[in-house]
């Protein structure tokens, strides 16, 4: 454990960013830009989809040139034309897809492009060594000789950490770091950070989670329409604040308030059950409800939705809809039925990337919108506009590709394709997983008026504060099994969930 740098260290700038711009065709992604880092700080860099963030983000990396301005490392300013510029001044950039070689150990992952070797033999006990040094230096367990398929998200992020320590990086970008971790595993990432702060490295730390933004930065910087807002110390500002200056408007409540009545029982599942993943789970989800499904991270939550949206087979179980039993042995049969799912990857699982996002739209709907297998044009742009319009979803138009698309925006166009089909019971995996404060918004809004019409809804989600503020009910998993079941939600507390989730 090194000893934390001393105050004089601790006010020194390690990085100043005066005037960026940056111009895309048609687009102003960043004007005049300010910012500063000091070492042993975390600075949290915060704003909705389409701030800047990212693109602020890859001109530090390298990876975009700048339009206009400076950047200053430790009062110098080096050449910053490439990554590999960027590397050489010390920075490393830790992205939410990690940049891993899953088929190779953890330390062949870190040295990785760094190999020594002796009479063309790579010194792999050497390796082996550092690694542990690196690991131990980050305060965490891993095995050097484990398969980078085989760890856990945390561990993977160690690994990532490692390779920018062996590269000498004083400057470490984390973009939405804790995206994939269980509570626990976000606990022992902030573990690492405050290590990384002792040892005078400055870390920037990019996310939409207000409540980590609290607990592990000094400062904040706020990023709206490609500008800098407001960078402050985070106890300058409460919560509320904070989102006010995101969206430029005030939310009074960050959560819609509850509306319509609970009625009776619609979609029952009894003692669903494949290996560990998912054990003799049963519960019930009624008319006009939004329930609750959370957990630790491999808890079961999202086997289960797989299993009731028959994209994974169970070995047991029945599932029951308004009183009838479902045999539903792939998607198709629970899409007929009337259930649908909205993916907790939504790019990789939800959406073709590479088509538009109307013709994203129509894809579980085509039959009806078909004709002598030709797609009627008239028909699904009518139907496309009823939903870009009651849904708000911002597209320049019918043809622009999907993943040109914001994440929130993303996900109204799956949504907006089971609605289509007007299933009556709707899973959404992780929601929000990725999208800023206010588009989050606009989501529980509409998730709210599902309810509201009497859909079933099922919400699964790592977020305590998301559970608990949206849901009617509260079930928690734990290895595959149900562990509590929480009615009273407007008095439950995290830690009366975490207790649970553990076990």
């Amino acid at each position: 454990m090194l000893t934390p740098a001393d105050d004089s260290a601790a006010s020194e700038i390690l990085l100043s960013m005066r005037g960026i711009d940056k111009r895309f065709p048609g687009v102003e992604a960043l004007r005049g830009v300010d910012l500063d880092l000091e070492r042993g700080q975390v600075l949290a860099l915060v704003g909705e989809n389409g701030a800047g963030k990212s693109t602020l983000i890859k001109v530090l990396a390298g990876a975009h040139l700048l339009d206009a301005g400076t950047i200053r490392i430790n009062g110098e300013e080096p050449r910053m034309t490439s990554p590999v510029d960027a590397q050489r001044a010390g920075i490393a950039v830790i992205y939410q897809e990690f940049n891993l070689v899953p088929s190779l150990s953890a330390a062949e992952n870190i040295f990785l492009g760094q190999e020594r070797s002796t009479l063309g033999f790579i010194r792999r006990r050497g390796e082996r060594r550092r690694a542990l040094d690196l690991f131990r230096r980050l305060g965490v367990a891993v095995d050097p000789g484990a398969r980078c398929r085989d760890l856990s998200v945390a561990q993977a992020q160690v690994v990532e950490i490692s390779k920018a320590l062996l590269l000498d990086a004083r400057i470490i970008v984390m973009d939405e770091p804790s995206a994939a971790l269980s509570p626990r595993e976000v606990e022992g990432l902030f573990g690492v950070i405050r290590e990384l702060k002792a040892q005078g490295l400055g870390i920037i730390y990019v996310s939409h989670r207000l409540d980590e933004v609290f607990a592990i930065a000094d400062r904040v910087l706020v990023l709206r329409d490609g500008v800098r807002v407001d960078c402050c110390g985070v106890g300058e500002m409460t919560r509320a604040e904070l989102i006010e200056r995101m969206v430029g408007r005030k939310l009074e409540n960050e959560f819609p308030p509850r509306r319509g009545e609970v009625g009776e029982e619609r979609l029952v599942v009894r003692r669903l059950r494949r290996g560990n993943a998912v054990r003799d789970v049963s519960f019930a989800v009624r008319r006009g409800e939004v329930l609750g499904v959370t957990g630790l991270v491999g808890g079961g939550r999202t086997e289960t939705a797989r299993l009731i949206f028959g994209a994974d087979e169970r070995e047991a179980g029945t599932i029951e809809l308004d009183g009838k039993t479902l045999r539903i042995h792939d998607p198709r049969e629970a899409i007929r039925s009337g259930i649908c799912l909205l993916t907790e990857d939504r790019k990789a699982q939800g959406l073709v990337l590479g088509l538009s996002a109307r013709e994203n739209f129509s894809l579980a709907s085509l039959r009806r919108l078909s004709r002598w297998g030709f797609v009627r044009a008239r028909r699904e742009n009518a139907s496309w506009r009823r939903f870009v319009d009651s849904l708000r979803i911002k597209v320049a138009g019918p043809r622009q590709p999907v993943r040109q698309l914001s994440g929130g925006n993303q996900q109204k166009v799956v949504l907006s394709r089971w609605l289509e089909r007007n299933c009556e019971v709707i899973l959404f995996d992780e929601p929000t997983r990725g999208i800023d404060v206010g588009a989050k918004y606009e989501i529980y809004l509409l998730i709210r008026d599902l309810a509201a019409q009497g859909k079933s809804i099922v919400m699964i989600s790592s977020e305590l504060p998301e559970v608990l503020g949206m849901a009617d009910r509260i079930l928690v998993m734990h290895q595959g099994r149900v562990t509590g079941e929480i009615t009273d939600v407007d008095h439950a507390t995290q830690e009366e969930i975490l207790r649970l989730a553990v076990g």
